[in-house]
Formats: C-alpha cells, sequence, structure tokens
C-alpha cells in the first residue's frame, strides 16, 4: 500500500514543480499540498474504506483548482495549463470514477462528478458519466431528462438527445414527465433548424446540400410524440402540460389547435378542462393589440373578457355540477378579485360577481366545506355582516358534525359581538361528537374570561374537564391553571392544582406552571416546589432528563435548599431514566458541576 501511495505522490512532482516555477505557489505551500495529499492518499487506501474520505480528498482538489485559477488571474498568467489543471482534473475523476463504483446507489455522488464535469467543461468525461450512471440508475426518469438536455443544449446535438428519450421511454413508456420533455426537445430541435434556414436564406446561400424536411420544421416529429403519449397517458393534466409547451413556439398553431380539439373531446366532463377554456378567454383578449388606448377602454375591455371567461364557468356549472368545477369556479372569481385595481367599478364589479357565485354553488349545495371560510371572510371585509351570520348558520347546517366549520361561524358571532353566542356554543358541543372538541372548548373558555363572570368562566372550566376526552382535558386544565392564577391568585390556583392533581393524564407544562407560579411569589417555599417536582417526576420522571436537572438546580440555588438532597435526586434519576436519556443525564449532570450547565 505505501509504494503505491508513493508512486501517486511522485506522480504529482512535475505539476507541483510547475506551479512553483510559473510563480503561482511558494515552495513552502508545495509542502504544505504534498503532506496533505499524503494523509488523504492513505485513508482512501485503507482495506475499510469510507465514502466520507473519498469526498474529502476531492473537495481537497476542487479547492486546490480554485485556487490555482484565481492565481492566475492574479498575476496573469494563463500557460502550462495542460502540465497543471489538467493532470488535477484527471485525478478527480479517477477518485468520482472510484467511489461512484463502490457506492454505484448514491445518486448524489454521481450527481457532484456531472456538476464537476460542467463546471470545468469536461464534456467528453461527462458523456461517459452521463452513460455509465443511466445503465444503474436506469430506473429515475429526471437522470434521463438531465441527460438528454445536456445533449440537446450544450452539445447541441439532437439525435443524441432523440437515442437517450427513445432509450428512457422503454424503461418508462407511462411517464408524464419524459414524453413533456421529448415534446419540448422535438419542438426546440424544429425551431432550431427554422432558424438555420432563415439564416442560410437571408445570406442568399444553395440549400442544396442542406435536407430541411418541411414536416419536421413544421414540428411533425412533436406531433407524434404527442400523439403517441396521448394513448398511452391519460389525465386532463398531461393534455394541459403538452399545451402549454407547445405555446411557447410561435409554429405550433396547427399543433395547439389538435391538442385542444383532442382535449375537449377526450375530457368534456373534467372542470380542468373546462377551467382552461374559461381562462383562454382572458388570455385570447390579452393578445389584441392595445396601443392608443385610454384607460377607461382598458377597464372596459377587462370587464368584458371577464363577462366572457364566467359566460364559460357558467356554462361549465351547469355541463358538470360538481364541487370540483365550483372550485374552480370560484377560485376564478377570487384571484380576479384580489387583482389590484384603480376602477372603482371593476372592484365592485368583481366584488358583486364573487359573492354571486358563492351563494349560486351554496343554493346548488355543491360548495365544499373549505370554502365557506373565504366566503364568510369576503362578507366580513365588505361589511355584510348580516349576511355573513346567515352564511355561517348555513355552513353549520350542511356540515352539523364539522368541528372547523362550528369553530368558523363561533368567531364570526364573537367578531361581530352577537347575543347568541352562548347558545351557538351550546348547540356545536350538542352536534359535534365528544373526540375533536377541544378547539371548541378552548374558544369557549377565552370566549367567557373577557365577556362572563368568573363564576360562570370556572364553571365552564369544570365542565370542559369532564366533557373532553382525556388526552384534550390535559389543555384544558393548563388552561384553568393560568386563568385562575390571573383571575383568583395564588392560595386559590394552589388549591386547583391539588385539586387537579387527583385526575390524570397530565402534561409538564401542567407542573412547569405551577412550579413557575411558586417561584414568583415573594415567599417561595422551597417545601412547596418539592412537591410539585416530585408530582411532575412520578408522571415524567423516567423520560424527561431537564426536569431531573432542573430539581437539582433548584435545591442548590433556592436560599432553603438542601444540597445534600442532590446525591440522592442523582441516584433516583439513574434508576428511573430509560436507555440513551441516562448517558444524556449523566453528560447534562457533569456540565452542571464544573459550572458549564
Amino acid at each position: 500500500m505505501a509504494e503505491r501511495i508513493e508512486q501517486r505522490l511522485e506522480d504529482r512532482i512535475p505539476e507541483l514543480e510547475q506551479l512553483e516555477r510559473v510563480g503561482l505557489f511558494t515552495r513552502k505551500e508545495i509542502r504544505a499540498v504534498l503532506r496533505k495529499a499524503s494523509a488523504l492518499e492513505y485513508k482512501i487506501q485503507r482495506r475499510a474504506l469510507r465514502k466520507e474520505d473519498f469526498i474529502n480528498y476531492i473537495q481537497y482538489e476542487v479547492n486546490l483548482l480554485e485556487l490555482i485559477k484565481k492565481r492566475r488571474a492574479r498575476i496573469g498568467y494563463s500557460f502550462k495549463k495542460d502540465e497543471i489543471e489538467h493532470s488535477i482534473l484527471h485525478r478527480v475523476h479517477s477518485l468520482f470514477n472510484r467511489a461512484t463504483g463502490k457506492w454505484k446507489d448514491d445518486v448524489q455522488l454521481w450527481l457532484s462528478h456531472v456538476a464537476f464535469c460542467k463546471q470545468w467543461n469536461a464534456k467528453h468525461q461527462l458523456s461517459k458519466v452521463f452513460s455509465t450512471m443511466l445503465a444503474i440508475h436506469s430506473n429515475k426518469p429526471a437522470l434521463w431528462i438531465m441527460a438528454a438536455k445536456w445533449e440537446m443544449e450544450t452539445r447541441l446535438s439532437s439525435e443524441s438527445a432523440r437515442h437517450l428519450f427513445l432509450r428512457a421511454l422503454r424503461f418508462h413508456p407511462e411517464c408524464p414527465k419524459l414524453y413533456q420533455e421529448y415534446f419540448r426537445m422535438e419542438l426546440m430541435h424544429a425551431e432550431k433548424q427554422r432558424k438555420e434556414k432563415k439564416e442560410f436564406e437571408q445570406a442568399k446561400m444553395d440549400l442544396g446540400e442542406f435536407n430541411y424536411s418541411e414536416e419536421i420544421l413544421n414540428g411533425e416529429m412533436a406531433r407524434i410524440v404527442y400523439r403517441d403519449a396521448s394513448q398511452k397517458i391519460k389525465g386532463v393534466e398531461f393534455q394541459l402540460a403538452v399545451l402549454s409547451i407547445a405555446k411557447l413556439f410561435d409554429f405550433t398553431h396547427d399543433l395547439q389547435k389538435e391538442i385542444l380539439e383532442s382535449l375537449q373531446t377526450r375530457y368534456a366532463d373534467d372542470p380542468l378542462t373546462w377551467d382552461y377554456m374559461a381562462r383562454r378567454e382572458l388570455e385570447m383578449g390579452s393578445l389584441q393589440p392595445t396601443e392608443h388606448t385610454t384607460k377607461q377602454k382598458k377597464v372596459s375591455e377587462m370587464a368584458q373578457r371577464e363577462e366572457l371567461c364566467c359566460a364559460v364557468f357558467d356554462e361549465a356549472v351547469r355541463a358538470v355540477p360538481t364541487e370540483d368545477m365550483w372550485k374552480c369556479y370560484i377560485t376564478f372569481c377570487l384571484e380576479r378579485h384580489k387583482r389590484k385595481t384603480n376602477s372603482e367599478e371593476l372592484k365592485q364589479k368583481r366584488l358583486e360577481r364573487t359573492l354571486s357565485v358563492f351563494s349560486k354553488a351554496h343554493e346548488s349545495s355543491l360548495l365544499p366545506e373549505a370554502l365557506y371560510k373565504q366566503w364568510l371572510q369576503l362578507l366580513l371585509d365588505s361589511n355584510l355582516s348580516e349576511k355573513a351570520v346567515e352564511v355561517a348558520e348555513a355552513a353549520t347546517r350542511h356540515f352539523s358534525q364539522s368541528v372547523e366549520t362550528w369553530q368558523m361561524r363561533l368567531q364570526v358571532l364573537i367578531q361581530l359581538k352577537r347575543d347568541d353566542v352562548s347558545q351557538c356554543f351550546e348547540e356545536a358541543i350538542k352536534h359535534v361528537k365528544s373526540k375533536g372538541t377541544l378547539p371548541l372548548w378552548t374558544l369557549w373558555v377565552e370566549w367567557s374570561e373577557g365577556t362572563n363572570s368568573k363564576e360562570d368562566t370556572e364553571a365552564l372550566y369544570q365542565r370542559s374537564l369532564h366533557a373532553t376526552m382525556p388526552a384534550e382535558s390535559v389543555t384544558m386544565k393548563e388552561m384553568y391553571l393560568d386563568w385562575t392564577y390571573r383571575s383568583g391568585g395564588y392560595k386559590k390556583v394552589k388549591r386547583l392544582f391539588t385539586s387537579l392533581c387527583e385526575n390524570r393524564p397530565f402534561s409538564l407544562d401542567f407542573f412547569r406552571n405551577m412550579i413557575r407560579i411558586e417561584k414568583e411569589q415573594e415567599s417561595c417555599k422551597m417545601l412547596h416546589l418539592r412537591e410539585y417536582y416530585e408530582r411532575a417526576l412520578r408522571e415524567f420522571g423516567s423520560t424527561n432528563t431537564d426536569l431531573w436537572l432542573d430539581y437539582i438546580k433548584e435545591e442548590l440555588s433556592h436560599p432553603k435548599g438542601k444540597p445534600e438532597n442532590c446525591g440522592s435526586i442523582h441516584w433516583r434519576a439513574m434508576k428511573m431514566l430509560q436507555g440513551d436519556l441516562v448517558e444524556d443525564f449523566v453528560s447534562k449532570y457533569t456540565l452542571l458541576q464544573t459550572g458549564h450547565l
């Protein structure tokens, strides 16, 4: 092994001598490079190889290349690159080849090699890397697309890119992304040939030796790709994706027309088809020349285009009366409503249209639950509070068992300071199952704290503890404790704490809040703190190291604390804690003893 390493280091000597001779590195720096290289070589020649060692070696060589590049720029020296950089690049490629040969499944390692080749313009080497990588990772479409794009955009080889896409489609015959990128590549190839032909014609050169097929120039290859893909890939999303690609090229009008006809024929009942057709009215309007037009005329044109869109959507909800179709319509209206405009008339028209569509969807019983919230917010923002109350009530009739819907209605009533809030809370609790009602109870007690008397709020807290599931009652106990301290003082909260401790479950914050309250008192009693810590440790002592450490710190820092108790607390912690927590506790306890915690 040592002989092999010595040979590798000797192979470096010519490039290092050149670096010193041309003044890029000093002799001292050359020695440092040799020492570092020797250490790195020994690490990658061991029997038990580690990926990190290869990565560190590669990173060192890349940093060395960057440093040489900067020094060349500084002194203005650009010669001897074959003797210096070429040697280092060859070594980095060898390291990458060894690493990817050992850890073939590490895609990130392959991609690092690809990125390195691109950075240093190693086209021949990159071609080899792609070839080997795709032989191993043929199950990853993204890698095929990356390789084909490089062939097309960097090497300007449409034929190689096409060959790669065809190979990829043999492995992934139903991959939409592959077909989309193949379709894009064929259109790019056609555009490239059109530009070439135009330049030749402008230069009045003879095109006899060049064969420019009219079919290819008009995107016929892309049409073939699209037709083949359409037979294998179902779904309107693919059709729309291909159509959006075709629209990027100005010679694809016939192709766009074919895709659009296929979309309308095969997916006439899909909401996304109607959504596209409606929004297309906006785009078609925007293609009209708008020079020398007044602001008023622009506003008028925009209003007309939006009306055309809505006409298509109206037809859509009649033809496809589903929740998804109404959702597309409402989403469009909300988008237009949120767009900024200086025209108050247009703004008002958009608002009225949006509210009207919401109402129609609701009347059809096809308004999704999630959209009721946006409707209510729009009504409140428009100061239509009475209508908001009606809509909220209607929403809870439609979704009577939904906690979110009841919560939404209650928030509206609270915001408007209505008198029937309590009645609505009672109705909500009656309709919704006990599991998952925590948001309603927290909202109710928070409202009661600011509105009702202390007696009513306390009765509500007591009721919530019995009405919620055990896991949810934990949060209510924390809120009850906090409210009692704020409204009734220390003595009352201590009595409540003792009372609540009789019923499990608890949270750690429940005990920590009580400890915090005790420490806020002028006469903070260590006896009470011990009681709270002991209660908390009975529940969480086996799973929480910080609780033990806080207990120890309390004994050490409190004026009435007993430092001699720390030993027994430490012993108990070691017995109660489980698994890796013991080691964690020991390390933290050591830091505490040395004053670092």
